[in-house]
């Protein structure tokens, strides 16, 4: 039988999610991606040498299969996988097709059939990822693109992924972080900087977050991000099982 009897639960551990994290370069991303319980970096570009974690180098789509492959089948203490950056291995999808069916670029298998190509392999291997028990993090840098409506035009903060594949992404991930500055008078009426996640939606910028438990914006700091985050869970708990 098939059809479920049971209602899932919301997953209610970080080690269970799919998250995108994304913003300019050396903002932090990887440093704050590392203190992931038990994380293992699938590495697509030099970048971690200041970092002590658990590595892998992916020089290639077919490493990141292999990688993937390992992961999958358990043999390890590993509850974090991150890619860093998720771009990169969208480039090396691409290139994967290319040398597959012997072309140059994805245009040349004809109309719209080397770039579709392309997508259901990406988002096939980011599927097989997302499903395995442990939590998945997809790095990627920013850009500002031009958003044209019916009422005039905009600027707006994107992961720097092609359109398609941000889109698939941006369908499987429970939180979309963008790592920011933001600027505010101090004490001393001196302007302080301060870096910070954005996790809700907005017109200037890509965020979001499925499972409602983070506040719209919050420091850039791993250990206040999974306070703010078990925060809610707790407060649902009755006073006895608060006090266990």
């Amino acid at each position: 039988m098939l059809l479920p009897t049971q209602k899932t639960p919301p997953k209610p551990n970080l080690a269970d999610l799919t998250v995108l994290v994304y913003g300019a370069t050396k903002i932090g991303k990887s440093t704050w991606c590392s203190n992931a319980d038990r994380a293992v970096f699938l590495s697509t570009e030099p970048g971690l040498n200041s970092l002590e974690v658990f590595q892998v180098p992916i020089r290639s789509w077919d490493e990141l299969l292999a990688a993937c492959g390992e992961i999958a089948e358990g043999n390890h203490e590993f509850k974090t996988v991150i890619l860093d950056t998720v771009d990169n291995a969208y480039r090396m999808c691409a290139e994967h097709v290319c040398r597959k069916f012997k072309v140059e670029h994805e245009s040349d298998l004809g109309y719209g059939k080397g770039f579709a190509l392309t997508n259901n392999e990406f988002q096939r291997v980011l599927n097989k990822l997302a499903f395995m028990p442990c939590g998945l993090y997809l790095i990627s840098h920013s850009q500002e693109v031009e958003i044209e409506t019916r009422t005039g035009k905009y600027n707006k903060t994107v992961p720097t992924l092609p359109e398609k594949a941000r889109k698939i992404v941006l369908g499987l991930v429970d939180m979309v972080l963008y790592c920011d500055i933001e600027t505010a008078a101090g004490t001393d009426n001196k302007m302080a900087a301060r870096r910070v996640m954005r996790t809700k939606p907005s017109l200037n910028y890509e965020a979001g977050d499925r499972t409602g438990k983070l506040p719209e914006v919050i420091d850039l700091d791993y250990a206040k991000f999974t306070e703010a985050f078990n925060a809610t869970a707790d407060t649902k708990k009755t006073p006895k099982e608060a006090t266990r």
